[in-house]
């Protein structure tokens, strides 16, 4: 079975300025998709070039083993077969919920047109409110409404741009959980486009991160948080700061706060060749704020510099003997001031580390 989409080589400029390179990943029946990235890395470029907005300059994309764009040529949108939910819902105003559900299934008579309508409301939780308009809706049911709308017709691909932006942050991340659960019902293949990496975390099973038109790393949420390919991925994704250290041997590396045992990096000379970091060799070891765990037994102390109160937690910024900082995640019970010395240790079970 061909994959659902499959992007190979794409490369996109505009006019002389090169904004995708080497761009390539799959998705298979049914696989959530992300590409998560700052504002500029690329990631609207390439949906349009897959919703066939834009002709790439180079690579292929094929949509259910069908070629749909090469160099030079976009199959039109409409002859793609795929759906796409956009970050402001783009749905009719004057249009019943249910008018506004049926606008991609004219093909349908209108027996089936009702039936198909009547089942993707219920789909979305919103069988009640067919009749409604669009401004009586809040804005995750118009999002709702948007999605039932992508998906009525039965799209081989779904596309979202920034489908959860204009909503709040606790309400963003409980309907990507719920739209994510929509998909999976449904067996539908999709691709998030993303800047908030709670709202990919929530809803795909494989993200991309990209960087400057570049992917840099193509792997699933728990691995772009506990192994990140390099310094961009590890400070975009999550939190955690770079500490120094120093190769003791091929297994263990000394920062500040002890030793660690793990593999050590690679390190690579330009124009090719590559060895483990020998004996001495600097490095930055990625702390993230679970690693470090808060013991007021420990001999290790930091002052407390910053805290930030998260209601089950704090989020404490500590700096550590030597002038570096750290953070660290404590239970909320745990409540302690500005200046304030505390007992840390670490917590790591992985090494992740990158040659200076």
């Amino acid at each position: 079975m061909p994959h659902t989409l499959e992007i190979t080589n794409l490369g996109h400029r505009f006019t002389d300025k090169p904004v995708l390179s080497g761009v390539s990943f799959h998705l298979e029946q049914g696989q959530i998709g992300c590409l998560l990235g700052p504002s500029g890395c690329g990631k609207t470029t390439v949906l349009r070039l897959i919703a066939g907005f834009d002709a790439p300059r180079e690579g292929e994309i094929h949509i259910a083993g069908e070629r749909v764009s090469h160099a030079g040529y976009a199959l039109s949108p409409d002859a793609r077969k795929i759906g796409m939910v956009f970050q402001d819902y783009a749905l009719f105003p004057h249009l019943s919920i249910a008018r506004n559900v049926a606008f991609g299934l004219r093909h349908l008579d209108k027996p089936a047109r009702q039936a198909r309508v009547a089942a993707m409301l219920d789909t979305v939780g919103l069988g009640g409110r067919a009749d409604a308009y669009p401004h009586e809706l809040s804005g995750g049911q118009q999002q709702r409404v948007a999605l039932a709308r992508a998906l009525a017709p039965g799209p081989r691909l779904l596309l979202m741009d920034e489908p959860f932006s204009n909503l709040d942050v606790e309400l963003r991340e409980k309907l990507a959980l719920e739209v994510r659960e929509i998909l999976k019902h449904e067996g539908i293949t999709a691709l998030l486009v993303t800047h908030d990496q709670h709202e990919a975390f929530a809803m795909a099973d494989i993200i991309g991160v990209m960087h400057q038109g570049i992917i840099q790393q193509w792997d699933t949420p728990y691995n772009l948080y506990h192994q990140p390919a390099n310094r961009f991925v590890a400070d975009f994704v999550g939190q955690g700061v770079l500490l120094p250290g120093t190769v003791l041997d091929p297994h263990r590396i000394k920062i500040e706060l002890g030793v660690l045992e793990g593999e050590v990096p690679v390190e690579c000379a330009r124009g090719g060749g590559c060895e483990r970091c020998g004996k001495g060799c600097q490095v930055e070891v990625l702390v993230r704020p679970d690693d470090i765990i808060h013991d007021d037994d420990s001999p290790v102390v930091a002052e407390v510099e910053r805290k930030a109160f998260r209601g089950a937690n704090f989020l404490y910024t500590l700096r550590l003997p030597g002038g570096s900082s750290v953070l660290v995640q404590v239970d909320s019970h745990h409540n302690h001031a500005i200046g304030e010395k505390i007992g840390i240790r670490l917590g790591l079970d992985h090494v992740v580390a990158f040659v200076k």
